[in-house]
Parts: C-alpha cells; structure tokens; sequence
C-alpha cells in the first residue's frame, strides 16, 4: 500500500487528499495542519466582515471529519519539524501527542503562504492585523463592532487591502488606504483600469494615500498613530496588506527554490526531490503567456495544483495545462476581472507587446439597465498571440475572461479572435461586440 502524507490541509491539500482517495481507495493518506480547522475561503473574508453575507459558518466547506469517514488519518493542531527526505520520515509535534514521526513513499507539501511582514519601528503593538487566518479574521470583526475603534488604516491595496477597506466603510468606519504605489491593484490591471478603482475608492469614503509608504506607528502598547513620508495620522486599528511570501521555511534548504523562496516543480508539480510535490501558495505554477516557471499565489491555482499532484501521487501521470492567473474582484459595483499579462507586466518581462483598447455599452442603449465595459487586449509582436485581457465595468463581465484564459493557454492569436463567432441578444450583449471591436481594432 502506498503512503502519502499531505502537510497544509487548506485548498490545495484538499484538492489533492480528495484527488488520491477518490482515484486509489487502497492508498493510505495522511494529513497534518498545524490549524485546528480546514478549508477556510479566506477571499470570503471581507464579505462577513463588510456585513454582506450573514455569517462565517459557509465559508468552510469541509471538515476533518470528511476525510477521516474516506479512511484518511487526519492531525490537526500539529507543526512538522523536520523531513529527512532520504530516509522519508517527517518529525512532528502536537500537545496530544508529542513528539511522533511518520514515514511516506510520497509527500506533498501545502504549506500555503505568509503575509510579508510590516518592518517599521511600533510594528509590534497591539491592534495590527494580518490578513491570513480565520482566528485574525474573526478579531478584526470583533474590533470593528467597538465604538472607540472609529479609524481603521488599511495598508497595501492590493486585492485584499482594497476589500478590507471596503468592508471596514460598510461597517462605518473612517478608512485611510496606504500604498507605496501610485494606484490600486497594479499587479493586474493597467492605470487605464485602476484609476476608474480609485475613483469608486474615493467616491465611497475611502481616503486613498498613494505613494506614501509608512514609516513608523506609534502608540501606548496599541495602535494610536501612523506616521508616513508625507504626514501623521491618527488611527485605531491597522490591517496589513502589504502582501505575501511563499511558506517555504520546512525545506528550502533541501529544495530547489525560485527567486522569492519558493519550491521550483516541473509540470507535474515535482520538486527536485524525488516523490516529494509542491502545491499552492508554497510552490511555483507555469505561466503559459510567460512561457515559463512563475509565482503567482490564487486559491484557483492550488485547486488545480493540488489535483495534479493528487493524480500522480497515485501513478496517474498527469501534466499541468499551466496557467494564466485569471482574477477578478468587484468593490462597490465595480466589477474588474484579469487574465494573464497586463501591460505594464509585459514590459516587465521585457516582452514586445501591442494592445488594443475599447469601450461600449454592455448592450444596446435601447436596454434600461445598462453600463459601459472596458477591454484591453494585450499581444505579443511577433508571434501575435494573446497575453493578457482586463475587463471592467459596473455590469458582471466577469465570465468573458474565461475565454480569454483559454485563448492564452492555447496561443490563440488576436487575428484569429477578430471573426470569432460571438451571439448577440439585447438582454445580454450588442450586435458589435466590445470583444471583436477591440480585436478588429488591433494594429497589423
């Protein structure tokens, strides 16, 4: 009987102990997090907080229970403290337990991400948030529900600083929004996208401070002040959002790592040992409009990343199709969604690229309910294949970027998406489509 052990049990761990369990009922799985809980959505996070969906409760979508009833062996409230990757045996520890070690042919590691840590004098005080687990999530709301909590400072704007500040407006509090950048969510969108972000921002109570990084918070054992390059503020509460790092301390002396820490795998999710995985946030994923080994940390991707795994754990040998980093996020209406390279992240890859914009209703100005989309669609020169694709608009354009994912995947050109057969009804859509306007528009 084969042995695989599963360290990180959220969405990528899941994805590959039900993939194993459900392919090879004789295989023997186990599965240790250090968490007393699994599967928590944390990207639901700022919808409970921000008082948009009644409670946490179905933001877990499984339990340890589950996997234990499919003959799994579960740890939770368990750290790993060390692989000895030649002789396959892992040492842990728990407080029912103690110390114990467990042996595998096959390891997987899921051992997700961390958030980058705020290095500033006062970083250490009371009522500063990270924005990972569910125990940080359920203080925040806590907190939010306290008159004397009336300024809360948000800093990243990222897509999970720009939901917390949204969340804590609805919850009628004064939001400051720090970024060292000049806009929100540059990572994915171009400024022709951000700004109409920053202005929904803006209009809503968010008060946006833009290239200023924070350079101190000062306080009495909490939070009381924020000090940046540009001035000082008084605030009750910090949320830091500044980012993530892969969670990569268990073995990256062992494995073969990228730029940021994290485990380098081939398509099969292999690491440069032998039957040991790397899934998620902890480990690399191919991007198919790079062309090559990339990070880039969405809960979709250690889906798929811990189904691979899962399959050749068993001896299904599978092959990642790859990926294109397809996401979206809506904030007070706004709706934007992403695929692939912006331009700006093109340039950065030191990529020749042409793109080409439009912008129309939705559908035909006959129809009562009714908002203007943008497009971009971004190319590469020579070869002429599809890279990248931003959408937005205050209508749901959000499954659009699905076809542009797979355009990317399967290096669709943007001449050959200029006739593509697109239907037309009122309800939905114009008869000159924003998508075939934009590439009919595209340079020669």
């Amino acid at each position: 009987m084969t042995k695989t052990i599963i360290i990180g049990t959220n969405h990528s761990g899941i994805a590959a102990a039900n993939t194993i369990l459900d392919n090879d009922p004789n295989h023997e799985v186990v599965m240790i997090d250090r968490n007393d809980h699994i599967s928590y959505l944390g990207t639901g996070s700022a919808l409970w907080i921000g008082r948009q969906i009644d409670s946490y409760d179905q933001l877990f979508y499984t339990t340890p229970a589950d996997f234990e009833k499919k003959k799994a062996t579960v740890y939770m409230k368990t750290d790993v403290k060390h692989i000895n990757f030649e002789a396959k045996i892992i040492t842990c520890y728990s407080d029912e337990k103690g110390e114990f070690c467990e042996s595998y042919d096959r390891l997987i590691l899921g051992t997700g991400s961390k958030p980058i840590e705020l290095k500033v004098p006062g970083s250490q005080l009371d009522n500063i948030y990270y924005l990972k687990t569910f125990q940080e999530a359920k203080r925040i709301d806590s907190l939010l529900d306290q008159d004397d909590i009336e300024v809360v400072a948000v800093i990243g704007a990222g897509y999970i600083g720009i939901e917390m500040a949204e969340a804590a407006k609805l919850r009628n509090k004064k939001v400051l929004l720090f970024d060292v950048a000049d806009r929100s969510v540059p990572a994915y969108f171009d400024e022709w996208f951000t700004k109409d972000m920053d202005k929904v921002l803006s209009d809503n109570g968010v008060e946006l401070h833009f290239n200023e990084p924070v350079m101190s918070i000062e306080g009495f054992n909490k939070v009381e002040r924020i000090t940046t390059n540009k001035g000082s503020y008084k605030v009750d509460l910090v949320l830091n959002a500044i980012g993530f790092l892969p969670n990569s301390q268990l073995a990256k002396n062992k494995l073969e790592t990228y730029s940021n820490g994290a485990y380098l795998v081939d398509k099969y999710q292999r690491t440069s040992e032998p039957d040991v995985y790397a899934i998620g946030d902890c480990g690399t994923v191919y991007s198919n409009a790079l062309n090559k080994s990339t990070y880039i940390a969405l809960a979709t991707n250690a889906v798929r990343t811990g189904i691979v795994a899962g399959l050749n754990a068993t001896g299904i040998k599978t092959k990642s199709n790859g990926v294109q980093g397809s996401n979206g996020i809506s904030i007070f209406g706004l709706n934007m969604v992403s695929t692939g390279l912006s331009v700006e992240s093109a340039l950065k890859n030191n990529m020749e690229i042409e793109y080409t914009d439009f912008e129309d209703f939705q559908k035909p100005q006959f129809m009562k309910k009714n908002n203007l989309v943008k497009i971009r669609i971004v190319f590469e020169k020579g070869s002429r294949r599809i890279v990248g694709a931003q959408l937005s608009s205050f209508e749901d354009i959000s499954s659009v970027i699905h076809m542009f994912s797979l355009a990317i995947e399967k290096q669709v050109t943007i001449d050959e998406l200029k006739l593509l057969d697109i239907f037309f009804l009122p309800h939905f859509n114009q008869p000159y489509n924003y998508i075939t306007m934009a590439s009919l528009g595209a340079k020669s």
